[in-house]
């Protein structure tokens, strides 16, 4: 009944998760947040689970609790930080903040007073993004804070600006940011690496690793092959074929015109569906300006038009008839085209394609074999 199929191999999502813990050489977590990645929190955690993760990552609160019910005995971190008068919740579910301020450690420590217990939480010291965090040189005085005997400081942890650029300066000036605050704290497990972080020559790993995108088949390594599996596909369905005149234009404002006489086959998705509009294909039919792409019956086909809420077009002049008909499947994710390529097609990232995905969509899953 879906106009779309979003296929999710499991095994390969706990072969990446292997791949990841055996390069990094320490305990490994898995970062689901944004519903895994687009994958489905209750699908992806217990496969990791099983793989042998035992610690994972979230953006929000609501997001732990999901992650909490089916992983129960899991340590689970909440990235965005403790909004305030939230620290109950947190007790309540056995989940651990990841204190970045002043404000939220001193809340932290008085709840954990007042309850007559040390809860765990990390403390998050930014090194270079500037987003979230302690700044360095308040990080350099955290172990002298009296707060810190009121709660348990369970992880250290700091972000990569630009771990993906194996040689940006960034790195270095990081890692020696944040090793010099961790040498101040040297009993507590300490965290930088993400999915690129790992693979960097200087082999920041400390004792966890924190990979994301990686997981879902993301390429950590842009410069090179990249090492993962293909962890999500799609397909939509070809709802009617048709043919354009020379002249003519196809979608919403013309904004793609037929040079010549060209075959159309309208598919059922869109925006909605969280298939970026970015990747709308404008101009004349045979130009080679960067557009989505499609594959249709093996054979790579570019958009035709804007994309619009429940339906695009593809042009498949190229295809023969007889191989494709009203009903057929059409690749939108997958093989050539890559979380990666999609992105860079559409003008983005494959992390936006990846937690886009939509709910329109009928989903299938591969199981994982250990």
């Amino acid at each position: 009944m879906a106009g779309g199929l979003l296929q999710i191999d499991l095994d390969a999502l706990a072969s990446n998760w292997r791949r990841l813990r055996d390069a990094a050489g320490v305990e490994t977590s898995a970062v689901v947040k944004a519903d895994a990645y687009g994958t489905g929190i209750e699908r992806a955690v217990p496969a990791l689970a099983r793989a042998g993760c035992r610690t994972f990552f979230v953006a929000h609160l609501s997001e732990a609790v999901r992650v909490r019910a089916v992983a129960l005995d899991a340590t689970i971190y909440v990235l965005n930080g403790l909004l305030p008068g939230s620290c109950a919740h947190y007790a309540a579910h056995d989940l651990r903040p990841v204190l970045g301020s002043h404000e939220e450690i001193a809340e932290w420590a008085a709840f954990s007073r007042a309850q007559g217990h040390r809860f765990p939480a990390a403390l998050h010291v930014d090194t270079g993004m500037n987003r979230l965090g302690l700044t360095v040189s308040d990080g350099l005085t955290l172990a002298g804070r009296p707060e810190l005997k009121d709660f348990e400081p369970a992880l250290l942890m700091s972000h990569f600006v630009s771990a993906e650029e194996q040689d940006n300066p960034l790195n270095a000036q990081q890692i020696e940011a944040f090793t010099a605050v961790r040498n101040t704290l040297p009993k507590i497990p300490a965290s930088l690496a993400n999915s690129s972080g790992i693979f960097l020559p200087q082999k920041p790993h400390f004792d966890l690793a924190r990979p994301g995108y990686a997981l879902y088949g993301g390429n950590p390594t842009p410069d090179a092959e990249n090492p993962m599996q293909a962890v999500v596909g799609l397909e939509g369905r070809i709802v009617q074929l048709r043919w354009v005149e020379a002249g003519e234009t196809v979608g919403y404002n013309g904004r793609w015109t037929a040079q010549k006489k060209r075959r159309v086959a309208t598919v059922s998705i869109g925006y909605a569906d969280g298939y970026p509009r970015s990747a709308s294909a404008r101009g004349h039919s045979g130009e080679t300006a960067l557009a989505g792409m499609a594959i249709v019956a093996g054979q790579a086909c570019s958009f035709a038009g804007n994309v619009s809420m429940d339906l695009l077009a593809v042009d498949v002049t190229d295809v023969p008839e007889a191989r494709i008909a009203r009903g057929d499947p059409v690749t939108f994710i997958g093989g050539a085209l890559t979380v990666d390529e999609v992105g860079r097609r559409a003008g983005t990232i494959g992390y936006e394609i990846l937690t886009s995905l939509g709910s329109r969509y009928h989903r299938t899953y591969r199981e994982a074999t250990v």
